[in-house]
Order: structure tokens, then C-alpha cells, then sequence
């Protein structure tokens, strides 16, 4: 079995190292520090899964939830929210603009990997059962 795609949204360093000790290679994380990037980087790759943070320096991992939703060939990756935002009204901020998932930090590694799988597993499910 292949391992996981992920894309990684986050302009701090220590929360990349953070995801990567937690992942534990069992998964090919990418990693980018700007929206910019991130666009950029779908252009030419297809993760199976999106986990930005909401604070990406001055920007808005909301925006770019926003922007992959209306994209036709990017709708359907599934996004995770990762954050330090923990008010109601950031969760559901969140979901309205199309994350899939909200996951506060500080986060526990297993739960991480598991909220992961469940994504990959709605996708490909998902996926499955389009005509």
C-alpha cells in the first residue's frame, strides 16, 4: 500500500518539525510557507490531503480552503484545519469555507494520524462510488 500524500500549510518551522515527529514517516509530507506556495504547488501535485494551519503569517489557510473548493480539479482533496484557534466560531468559520476536519493544537500524534486515515478513507470512498 502507498503512502499518504500530504500537503503541509504552515509558516512555522517548529510546527513542520512537530507534524514530521508525529507522522513518523509513514506518510511523504510536503511543505510550504505561504498560500502562494501552496497554489503553486497544486498546479503540478495532488496530495491526498490538505492540513494547513488558519494563521499562515499575514494570510488565511480559510482562504485557501476557499479557493480549493472552487477549483473543479481540487474540490474533492480533503482539508484539515490545524490550528491553535479554539472558539466555536473559528471551528464553524472553518467548516463554512469547506475544511473537512478541525484539529486544535496542541495535537496528540495518534489522533492526528488517525483523523488523517479517516480523510483518505472518506475520500477514496467518495471516490469509489461516483459513476
Amino acid at each position: 500500500m502507498r503512502s499518504l500524500h500530504i500537503l503541509f500549510v504552515d509558516n512555522d518551522t517548529n510546527g513542520y518539525g512537530k507534524i514530521l515527529q508525529a507522522l513518523d514517516d509513514r506518510f511523504v509530507v510536503d511543505h510550504v510557507t505561504s498560500l502562494a506556495e501552496a497554489k503553486r504547488f497544486l498546479e503540478t501535485s495532488l496530495p491526498d490531503v490538505i492540513i494547513s494551519e488558519v494563521l499562515i503569517g499575514k494570510e488565511s489557510g480559510l482562504d485557501l480552503c476557499q479557493a480549493i473548493r472552487k477549483s473543479s480539479s481540487l474540490c474533492h482533496v480533503p482539508i484539515m484545519l490545524l490550528t491553535s484557534h479554539t472558539t466555536l466560531q473559528d471551528k464553524i468559520a472553518g467548516f463554512s469555507v469547506g475544511a473537512d476536519d478541525y484539529v486544535v493544537k496542541p495535537f496528540d500524534a495518534h489522533h492526528l494520524m488517525a483523523r488523517i486515515r479517516l480523510l483518505a478513507r472518506i475520500k477514496r470512498l467518495e471516490l469509489n462510488s461516483e459513476p
